[in-house]
């Protein structure tokens, strides 16, 4: 009976130490005075005048009008682009616009040949330019029919306010100057089959870019839940779990090691929660498990089903009567996504938290490339990755993290320096999730990047 009580009180002297080893390294992080500027200086004011406009074209169903200089969707994107002209142009030409288009017919919802045609403005960073964050919002509006492409269709929530946001973070960001480069993207032809982001998801496959973020903002100005709360301090971002071009090889070993909820995706969620807490007054960002709402989808998607980080920005509470209706009032409620159902200052504060997260990302170093540990039947956890990519000159080392394997946030890191390799002694493999972040000389890090294929953000 004594033997039996000093080998269980050798293993919990043990498990103690290790834990309060664990505890001991709680995450230090550096306050970035640069960030809460770029939050303070996003403007409900100029969101609500964009918001306006985009609202008095009428309509932007991807179908609808296109010579109009008044009306339809051909107005719209025109006058999108001439604002990030006007962006660029405060800012010295810091701005390449353009259009991304490609004809689509044939299909339930664009029966006939129909350009789809999206508005790109990118900001290039100045070290790593071929490194890219990007942040979207739809320019295109329906009603009840999907396929009615004359009545009015203001679109003022879903989803004008994804594009004022965008605009808005354009002309806060562009104000600055970052290692990587920055995109911003109005996309069209998302109610009619996520056409636009396919079409600039192909682009950027195409020519190579290093996509590390997709933040897909669609509705973020409604404070007025179908349920009857009213809330103004949550905001809901989607991320979904293992990628959908996950190899049977890369499964197979991820059964065994791990990853499921640690994807980029999963990782860009938590990086984005992590600057809601600490630049967003008043925001609490609840990460939800999933590629989108139940069985549903937006913009980021395209994005996914290529192997991109990508998640869904958007309110907490959404009102059904002001989505995809017809404009009427019946039994006293009143249907449709017009103006009055925006709350401007709303929609700034999840605006800023875009705008935070690009710029840190941006001026962040490349997250780390081919993360690997090791420690099976070991007391210890060594982890190792790939040193000198992108901007390296830039690197001040590297972060390790690791957390409970049930914990949704990490809770523990330490900065080991610039190096590739590093041993954490007395910290077994088998009770936690591990994690490296690569930080800059100013103090910047990247989304913290899981072992493997499984949480890759790539090169």
């Amino acid at each position: 009976m004594k033997a039996f009580s000093f080998t269980l009180s050798v293993g919990a002297m043990l498990l103690a130490t290790a834990s309060a080893q664990a505890a001991s390294d709680n995450i230090d992080y550096q306050d970035q005075a640069q960030l809460h500027d770029i939050a303070a200086a996003v403007s409900a004011d100029h969101i609500e005048r964009d918001i306006r406009k985009l609202v008095g074209f009428g309509t932007r169903h991807t179908l609808s009008e296109t010579e109009s200089d008044t009306r339809g969707i051909g107005a719209a994107r025109r006058w999108i682009k001439a604002e990030f002209e006007q962006i660029s142009a405060d800012c010295g030409g810091c701005l390449e616009v353009f259009y991304v288009s490609d004809t689509i017919s044939g299909e339930p919802r664009i029966p006939n040949a129909t350009e789809v045609v999206s508005v790109v403005a990118i900001q290039r960073g100045q070290t790593d330019p071929e490194r890219y964050v990007l942040m979207s919002g739809d320019i295109d509006s329906r009603v009840s029919d999907v396929m009615d492409f004359t009545s009015d269709a203001p679109g003022a929530n879903d989803n004008a306010s994804g594009v004022a946001g965008t605009l808005e973070a354009a002309r806060v960001l562009s104000q600055y100057k970052f290692n990587g480069s920055i995109v911003y993207a109005a996309l069209a032809g998302e109610e009619q089959g996520l056409f636009g982001g396919k079409i600039l998801a192909a682009k950027a496959q195409q020519d190579n870019w290093r996509l590390k973020a997709v933040l897909n903002n669609d509705m973020i100005g409604n404070i007025e839940g179908i349920n009857g709360v009213i809330d103004n301090t949550t905001v809901r971002v989607f991320a979904e779990g293992t990628r959908v071009t996950e190899t049977a090889d890369e499964a197979r070993k991820r059964r065994f090691t791990g990853g499921e909820v640690d994807s980029p995706s999963r990782n860009l969620a938590r990086y984005i929660d992590w600057m809601a807490d600490r630049y967003v007054a008043n925001l609490d960002a609840m990460v939800i498990y999933r590629l989108d709402r139940f069985g549903r989808g937006g913009h980021h998607r395209p994005f996914n089903d290529l192997g991109y980080p990508g998640v869904r920005i958007m309110e907490t509470n959404e009102n059904y009567n002001r989505q995809h209706q017809d404009l009427r009032t019946e039994n006293g409620i009143n249907y449709g996504d017009t103006i009055d159902g925006v709350n401007f200052d709303y929609a700034a504060k999840l605006t800023a938290l875009n705008a935070v997260t690009l710029a840190s990302m941006a001026w962040a170093p490349n997250p780390p490339a081919n993360v690997d540990i090791k420690g099976a039947v070991s007391a210890d956890t060594t982890l190792s990755w790939d040193i000198g990519n992108g901007n390296s000159d830039d690197v001040a080392g590297y972060k390790v993290y690791w957390r409970a394997t049930d914990a949704p946030n990490w809770q523990h890191s330490r900065f080991v320096g610039n190096v590739n390799q590093y041993t954490l002694k007395n910290i077994v493999i088998d009770n936690y999730f591990f994690g490296v972040a690569s930080v800059s000389k100013e103090g910047f890090e990247s989304p913290v990047v899981y072992p493997g294929a499984a949480g890759s953000f790539g090169q």
